[in-house]
């Protein structure tokens, strides 16, 4: 997500080259550009064109020389969907770049128009890459960042939290970073995002989730109750609790050794080690058994195995509670 240092780091750069398919970085990548163009020249104007609004000719027409020499920005996106007729334009363009003028050519990467990504990197275009974040780690990594730009502190729990309640999306992740850090004082733990977030379905589903491994079936049927009455989809709950039940079973068989060497093993950041620790207290092997085949039988049901998925669920919860207290 860093900028690729070509041969410079200036926003102001004759040609920025943003790559990737992460949309919230792609706009990022031109909003900077943006912003230091009117800081530079308050007047600059800024022309954000598509693929297909950028025909042969129209490039020489926005970058034609000005009575007034006026700052401006060119921003095309989805450039590997450009004519081969504009892509001629561009590469032509890229060898004789107009000075006050600044291009940014937002490219998906990939084989698709990689001859203008090519000709663009050869240029010396300041490169800013925005690849699609696929994996937890790198939305965690993402949330971590945000906190570190806005200043602020959070807990590895709190940023854990905030990525099992916001899910995939990183506007959204980037949204509640900023609602947290204009709210809440100080360091930013795990309560005050689930204050904030616990309505959301993947956060409500987790709680769910460690309340009936850790064997507090009251406390896990209320949860329960809360999230489908708010909408929460039954499949979700059925999928905390079997990875809450993996977790215990993973920690219970592994080797013993520190949380860091424990989390390369099992590939589980090293704060879910400690919380599973404490969860796995009077689980046996037995009662990891008995739970994950609850809840495969749930997860059946609310598919449309059965008949009540409300009560599949209830059944689920009920018996990985009890597991949870077998060894005690």
């Amino acid at each position: 997500m860093a900028t690729r240092r070509n041969s410079t780091d200036d926003p102001l750069a004759p040609l920025t080259l943003a790559v990737g398919q992460e949309d919230l970085l792609l706009d990022r990548a031109v909003q900077q550009v943006v912003a230091a163009a009117r800081a530079s020249d308050p007047d600059t104007d800024v022309r954000d064109l598509t693929s297909d609004q950028l025909q042969p000719g129209t490039l020489a027409e926005l970058t034609s020389p000005s009575l007034f020499a006026e700052r401006k920005v060119v921003i095309v996106r989805n450039a590997q969907d450009l004519s081969a007729d504009t892509v001629k334009d561009v590469k032509a363009y890229l060898g004789d770049p107009v000075e006050e003028i600044t291009l940014v050519l937002l490219h998906a990467g990939g084989a698709k128009g990689k001859g203008l990504l090519d000709a663009a990197r050869k240029a010396g275009a300041r490169e800013v890459a925005c690849p699609k974040t696929t994996k937890p780690a790198e939305r965690l990594s993402f949330v971590r960042s945000e906190f570190r730009a806005l200043g602020r502190s959070a807990t590895p729990e709190a940023c854990q939290a905030l990525v099992d309640s916001i899910g995939s999306d990183l506007r959204e992740l980037a949204s509640a970073v900023s609602q947290l850090v204009a709210d809440v004082e100080g360091t930013i733990d795990e309560a005050v995002v689930a204050r904030y977030y616990t309505g959301r379905a993947e956060a409500s589903s987790f709680t769910v989730a460690d309340r009936a491994v850790e064997g507090r079936a009251a406390e896990a049927l209320e949860a329960l109750r809360w999230s489908l009455s708010t909408g929460v989809a039954p499949v979700l709950i059925t999928s905390a609790l079997a990875q809450g039940v993996r977790a215990i079973g993973k920690l219970s068989s592994a080797r013993g050794g520190r949380p860091a060497d424990l989390a390369r093993e099992l590939g589980m950041p090293p704060w879910k080690i400690d919380r599973v620790r404490q969860q796995m207290r009077g689980w046996t092997p037995d009662g990891v058994a008995v739970a994950l085949r609850a809840v495969a039988e749930a997860d059946a049901g609310v598919k449309g195995g059965g008949d009540d998925p409300e009560y599949a669920l209830e059944k689920a919860v009920v018996a990985v509670a009890r597991a949870a207290r077998s060894g005690r």
